[in-house]
């Protein structure tokens, strides 16, 4: 009998950051040989992201055995776990700007909150974010850690307090996502244009759009295209 599972209710901001600014990438940019992305001083090797795919589709069969189905678009499996890996980047360069060190006790404290939630989706944690979100399990540890960071960087931005109305929140969440957009910026990422490129209104990897089909099929009267605006640092 199939389960279904629900996507993830986080708070984490995988498309607020989840997911910005400066982050160069067109089929241009010059990316160091083996690396996935660059991420200021370090990389994201294509060799690491070609074992956290792996580590995730050795989930969705293990999910498959109990019943669980991805819940994401199937064939993104790279775009997907590459915008992970640029994600925890981005969190723990925001975390360095504004002098955040999380303790394990926070770091569990994650943990058990979205232990919880695939609790009463009737799976396992693993199961939850494989299944409901194309996070690799080897991940979690990073995904609690970054949990973490931004319930620490929440607290600041909402002066100690807990927003009690929506409008408070929603003016919590946008400096959060504009503090996010500061770390990445501050990144200078680059993503290998074989890996596809970042999309800043979704904040996320996506495949690149084919240079053969468009020289193919010109515009006939150009418009401002959507890349050039995903590609854009939104801060």
């Amino acid at each position: 009998m199939r389960r279904k599972v629900v996507v993830p209710r986080t708070s984490m901001k995988v498309a607020a950051v989840a997911l910005a600014g400066g982050l160069s990438v067109c089929a241009c940019s010059t990316t160091q040989i083996g690396a996935a992305a660059v991420t200021g001083s370090s990389r994201i090797t294509s060799t690491s992201l070609t074992a956290q795919v792996a580590n995730l589709n050795s989930a969705y069969a293990a999910d498959k055995v109990k019943g669980v189905s991805p819940q994401r678009p199937r064939g993104q499996e790279t775009q997907q776990v590459l915008t992970w890996l640029i994600l925890f980047r981005v969190y723990d360069k925001m975390a360095a700007q504004h002098g955040i060190s999380v303790t394990p006790e926070q770091e569990e404290a994650a943990q058990k909150t979205y232990a919880a939630e695939a609790k009463q989706s009737n799976v396992s944690p693993v199961e939850y974010w494989s299944a409901g979100a194309a996070l690799p399990p080897d991940l979690l540890p990073e995904l609690y850690r970054a949990a973490a960071i931004q319930e620490v960087m929440v607290t600041r931005l909402a002066g100690g307090k807990t927003p009690t109305t929506s409008a408070a929140q929603s003016a919590v969440d946008a400096q959060l996502s504009h503090q996010q957009c500061l770390a990445a910026k501050g990144l200078g990422i680059t993503v290998n244009p074989q890996f596809g490129e970042y999309d800043y209104n979704g904040y996320s990897v996506v495949t690149a759009p084919s240079t053969l089909a468009a020289n193919q099929a010109p515009s006939p009267s150009p418009s401002p295209s959507a890349s050039p605006t995903r590609l854009t640092p939104p801060c």
